[in-house]
């Protein structure tokens, strides 16, 4: 599956426009990741504990987002965009979301 940003794919024809995909993702940051991340900020450097869970949230989106696109009979999703979100109270819920069209190329 290629996914992109880009409206088309070079050396690539779109022959097909399936529709809009979406995938997404709601993690929850835990005591614990909140307590090291605490000590990134108050020792300096950066928080590879929230790193490593916003990547992971980006990855599930994007999959999720592919496997729509596939079950829909797509090779390709072009314009891909993805936006995130905090959610909760407390703001300790992370809202990843990726969306595209799903394309068919030959």
């Amino acid at each position: 599956m290629i996914s992109t940003t880009t409206p088309s794919i070079e050396g690539k024809t779109i022959i097909e426009y399936k529709g809009i995909v979406f995938g997404e993702v709601v993690a929850g940051v835990n005591v614990i990741k909140d307590f090291a991340a605490g000590l990134s900020n108050f020792f300096g450097g950066r928080s590879t504990t929230y790193e490593d869970e916003l990547i992971q949230a980006r990855q599930s989106a994007l999959a999720e987002m592919e496997q729509r696109a596939a079950q829909l009979g797509a090779n390709a999703v072009v314009g891909v965009d993805i936006d995130y979100e905090v959610l909760g109270s407390d703001n300790g819920m992370l809202m990843v979301t990726a969306s595209g069209t799903a394309v068919v190329v030959k």
